[in-house]
């Protein structure tokens, strides 16, 4: 996350201009923003409204799902980048945000798809935090790329289904039979089992007469 903050400060201090350097839908030139565009920002404003979420989602995904933090965040970047590449209007698209949807698809559905207790509960906390961001998957805003939101929404479902047995996932309930369960019979009938009576041998008192007995 660092990196992107690098960048901006690189193009605010010596006067570049790295927008050119987006995604530019369906042209050869434009196909180097697909690995470019997440670390290119237009103004301050545009940088900090990514940065605090990205923090968060990063935080939660190298946390809970580190096993596959690395998969997600490279190879989910780069079908992002693909996907707005191929669907987008022409224009250059650029910032984060593309990731942030990304990581916010994956670790909400991870959640819902695994069941796992503590998995679900940083699901609702996510979107809870974050849930208004769904309606920046359609064109609603003048100006900001749906494109890309959407394609990191979409990507980031698609891991959370490919993924979904790595990390933590809910175990099995493994049935074991304890005591009480001998209690009952195959067919669940109280069936407790039969304590058979020992015949006590007699004591010939004649012969341990002469037997001192110490209590």
């Amino acid at each position: 996350m660092v990196s992107i903050w690098v960048i901006y400060f690189i193009e605010i201090q010596f006067n570049f201009n790295f927008n050119k350097y987006g995604v530019y839908p369906r042209t050869f030139e434009g196909f180097r923003g697909v690995f470019l565009t997440h670390f290119i920002h237009s103004n301050t404003g545009h940088l900090f409204n990514n940065s605090i979420p990205l923090f968060v989602l990063l935080s939660s995904l190298f946390y809970f799902y580190k096993e596959v933090a690395y998969k997600v965040l490279v190879f989910g970047g780069f079908f992002t980048g693909f996907i707005t590449w191929i669907i987008a209007r022409d224009s250059f698209h650029i910032g984060a945000s593309g990731i942030v949807y990304l990581l916010f698809s994956f670790v909400f559905f991870s959640g819902m798809i695994r069941k796992h207790y503590r998995l679900v509960a940083l699901s609702l906390i996510i979107i809870f935090l974050y849930g208004s961001m769904i309606w920046y998957i359609l064109p609603i805003k003048e100006g900001m790329s749906w494109e890309g939101h959407l394609s990191g929404f979409l990507t980031g479902f698609l891991f959370a289904i490919i993924h979904r047995k790595r990390g933590i996932v809910r175990e099995e309930y493994q049935f074991k039979e304890t005591d009480f369960d001998l209690l009952f019979d195959e067919q669940g009938n109280f069936a407790p089992p039969k304590i058979e009576e020992v015949e006590e041998t007699p004591v010939n008192s004649e012969a341990h007469s002469g037997e001192k007995i110490v209590e």
